[in-house]
């Protein structure tokens, strides 16, 4: 099995790649969060410093990009390729209403006929590996369909499915029915997300999905930063790593962003996720939240991290 870790917007950039990597070292390809090309022609200096070479030393990294504007994707795949890149992401999966309702991510997924027009022209006009990370549809999961015959005409080099329509946005389970469908359709390889949030979720879906050797993490792997791990090895996350883990992300954060606050602001993001694998955790939680200076943060999270053990299965979380 290979495991991948999910884009996350304003999580996981490379300060916290790197630190990921470093404490936890089972993931075998990180995508980053998505870039938006635009009509100017230019990164954004967040946009770049994310992808540039020197900040993900010993990753595999895939950019991702969304758009849904063909000349837009191949200057931005052409400009990422320069960086040493010979693969990108084309993310069909956001459910966003700020992205959809400009037709972008899963909001593209609802325009099929301009879709494939979309995929003509990028696959004819580069020479560079395209994976593609989508939901089954924008409204109904009986769009997949022919969704899937788009898919099946262009040599995709993976197909990331997230099987949720865009407007379930995260509620309701994963459609395994239609997943199921995807693994008998698909001429193309296939790589699974969504709602593998503990072991014993990871088992249930190899027994029912023997034939998928990639998975994508996100959520869950934010909240369990060992999640990949135990699901390989079944070794898992001890409290030292986490520690050590957080402290490289602070600093990393401090070193790049002026501000307590802004600096709160990355880390308070962070433990939306993480305060659901300690036992009894609401109190800190809370605390955290209200913390206004580094100094209060800092005190209010050794507090968190000396009073408070990791649930017994890290992974047995609120599903966020």
């Amino acid at each position: 099995m290979k495991y991948y870790f999910a884009p996350m917007e304003g999580i996981t950039g490379y300060i916290y790649r790197n630190a990921h990597r470093k404490y936890f070292d089972q993931v075998d390809i990180y995508v980053t969060p998505f870039i938006v090309p635009t009509q100017n022609r230019k990164f954004t200096s967040r946009e770049k410093n994310d992808f540039l070479p020197e900040h993900n030393v010993g990753l595999h990294v895939i950019p991702q990009i969304l758009t849904n504007k063909g000349e837009d994707f191949i200057w931005a795949a052409n400009e990422l390729k320069q960086f040493g890149y010979e693969e990108v992401n084309l993310n069909l999966g956001c459910p966003s209403p700020t992205v959809v309702t400009k037709g972008r991510g899963a909001g593209f997924l609802g325009e099929p006929e301009l879709l494939e027009l979309f995929f003509d022209q990028i696959f004819s006009a580069l020479d560079m590996k395209i994976s593609v990370k989508t939901r089954i549809g924008k409204d109904s999961p009986e769009e997949f369909g022919r969704l899937m015959e788009i898919y099946n005409k262009y040599p995709i080099e993976e197909l990331i499915i997230h099987p949720r329509v865009q407007k379930d946005l995260y509620k309701n389970e994963p459609n395994w029915k239609v997943m199921k469908e995807a693994v008998s359709l698909s001429k193309n390889p296939l790589c699974y997300n969504g709602n593998l949030f503990s072991v014993e979720d990871y088992k249930e879906f190899t027994m029912v999905f023997p034939s998928i050797d990639s998975i994508m993490l996100g959520r869950g792997m934010v909240a369990n930063p060992g999640l990949a791990g135990e699901m390989k090895n079944g070794k898992k996350m001890e409290k030292g790593q986490l520690i050590a883990f957080h402290d490289e992300i602070l600093t990393g954060y401090e070193e790049i962003i002026s501000g307590d606050r802004n600096v709160l602001f990355k880390m308070k993001e962070l433990w939306a996720y993480m305060i659901q694998i300690f036992d009894g955790s609401e109190k800190h939680g809370k605390k955290i939240r209200k913390t206004q200076c580094l100094a209060d943060y800092r005190s209010v999270v050794d507090s968190l991290f000396g009073e408070l053990d990791l649930k017994e299965s890290a992974g047995a979380f609120g599903g966020v």
